[in-house]
């Protein structure tokens, strides 16, 4: 998908196309700064240095969202990969929906929720890019090709769409169907990938914990 980013292609699969919204915008910004340190990890932007993002020299990216990101760990002293997938996720998901806007990928709306909570709303001008996306993480999910041999971007596209358990895209079904197969694709889209995933891991047991908390009350 020549011109997107691997974090642009994530927030395209994280929309509801008919409904003109996404359907879990904190789930979303940690897919989207997951895919963003990937994605600069794919460019060997950075690298990981004991278990810590570093910036490699290696020079911009020529991308507002993902040099925006590159200054700010070249600012940063050492930080884990989970700290960054972590820290101004929803900084990171504004600015590539301002930059998908002003590119024409999609149209989108602002207003307030209940008069009182701000509210973002995408509306895709494309659809079929979203379902040309679907289409290459069926392949590289359940394609003939070992996973060796799958496109990198397209590998890391399908293991943090996984990694999120990204409804309509990647099913329980599927994740459990093809475990060994995603932790393949993982591999190749560097230590973003598992930290995004331990990240939700933990994220989904606070949810649960606060559900059980106010279902017992």
């Amino acid at each position: 998908m020549t011109g997107l980013s691997l974090p642009a292609k994530t927030y395209l699969l994280a929309c509801d196309v008919g409904e003109a919204r996404l359907r879990d915008r904190a789930r979303a910004g940690l897919l989207i700064r997951g895919a963003a340190l990937t994605d600069l990890a794919l460019r060997g932007l950075v690298t990981d240095a004991d278990g810590r993002v570093a910036v490699s020299g290696a020079g911009p990216a020529g991308d507002l969202v993902l040099d925006e990101l590159l200054a700010e760990i070249g600012r940063e002293s050492p930080r884990k990969w989970k700290w960054w997938v972590r820290e101004d996720a929803r900084g990171t998901l504004e600015a590539l929906e301002s930059q998908l806007d002003a590119a024409g990928v999609i149209g989108l709306t602002t207003g307030r929720t209940l008069g009182l909570f701000p509210s973002r709303r995408p509306i895709v001008r494309d659809p079929a890019v979203v379902e040309r996306l679907r289409g290459l993480v069926d392949q590289a999910l359940r394609g003939p090709a070992p996973a060796s041999d799958v496109d990198a971007t397209d590998a890391a596209l399908t293991a943090l769409v996984a990694a999120v358990e990204l409804r309509g895209v990647v099913s329980g079904r599927d994740r459990r169907r093809y475990r060994d197969r995603i932790e393949e694709l993982g591999e190749r889209g560097g230590d973003a990938v598992p930290a995004l995933r331990k990240l939700f891991r933990e994220l989904r047991a606070v949810r649960a914990s606060a559900a059980s908390s106010a279902g017992g009350g």
